[in-house]
């Protein structure tokens, strides 16, 4: 496979990247199975791009069931070393109204029924998640937004509760995770972001707000159908986004520190491991 090294993935409304050219399907077989969907290689001006809608294309998985470590991995297997990720959210805050758009730098996990590690098995790891994203990606995500996209009112910086689902908040949860100071709610991108960082990517993410949750006394409680007509609003504003993304980051092509998380992080020696898990190692750590 040629290498790739920008990856893109598409969450809730965006299931293809309208601007790829000259595309590929892959299917991967990965370790950890068969990632949501075949994964499209193309080139947005030049640049090579990896796309892989989080859902599926035909939005079949529930968050729970999407398989996190397969996705990354097999990004990791096509090359990907600065990744992109796309997701709906509630707003905790009155502050950040439906359409507006987020770019968090924090996570708090409540996930429970996700493998969220690539270790284990005869291997130990410990990678650090205290600035979970990598800052420069970040940077140039925003870029994207404010030059693309001037009429969304942009967040840098805050929270994102990642609740298991597939169920929305009830109120009592709503207001508990605003005393969190959580920003943000949705139900993705863990343990997505620390697999990437367990694979050495670094990692951003842009949170498009559709919704309030529950916890407002004034606007309407989220639901399916006013959560899909505002997504479908966001979804439009991201595929210019990505464009201005795409060529930004292939400028600058930034270091982070996510490059070399398993510098310090691995502690069993690749001799002492599993046969059988020493190429999965090696896949990481490249």
């Amino acid at each position: 496979m040629n290498q790739t090294e920008i990856g893109i993935i598409g969450g809730s409304g965006l299931y293809r990247m309208a601007n790829l050219q000259d595309t590929n399907d892959h299917s991967i077989d990965t370790p950890f199975g068969k990632p949501s969907d075949n994964i499209v290689t193309g080139e947005i001006g030049g640049v090579r791009v990896a796309f892989l809608a989080r859902h599926g294309r035909d939005h079949s998985l529930l968050p729970s069931e999407v398989p996190y470590r397969a996705n990354i991995y097999a990004l990791k297997q096509l090359g990907v070393r600065y990744l992109l990720s796309f997701s709906a959210v509630g707003s905790l805050r009155e502050d950040i109204a439906p359409l507006d758009m987020v770019i968090p730098d924090q996570y708090i996990d409540l996930t429970r029924k996700r493998n969220s590690s690539f270790f284990g098995d005869g291997v130990v790891a410990h990678v650090s998640m205290a600035n979970p994203v990598c800052s420069s990606l970040s940077s140039l995500l925003a870029q994207a937004v404010e030059s693309s996209a001037p009429d969304v009112r942009l967040h840098r910086g805050g929270t994102y509760i990642c609740v298991e689902g597939p169920q929305f908040s009830s109120r009592a949860e709503s207001n508990w995770y605003r005393s969190m100071g959580a920003n943000v709610i949705g139900m993705t991108n863990m343990p997505e972001a620390k697999l990437a960082r367990e694979a050495q990517i670094a990692y951003a993410s842009l949170a498009m707000v559709t919704d309030y949750d529950c916890w407002h006394p004034c606007e309407a409680d989220v639901t399916t159908e006013l959560a899909i007509a505002n997504l479908m609003k966001n979804a439009e504003r991201a595929q210019h986004i990505l464009v201005s993304a795409v060529g930004l980051m292939n400028e600058a092509r930034p270091s982070s520190e996510a490059h070399t998380a398993l510098s310090t992080a691995l502690i069993t020696p690749m001799d002492s491991m599993p046969e059988s898990r020493q190429s999965v190692i090696r896949t990481l750590l490249v």
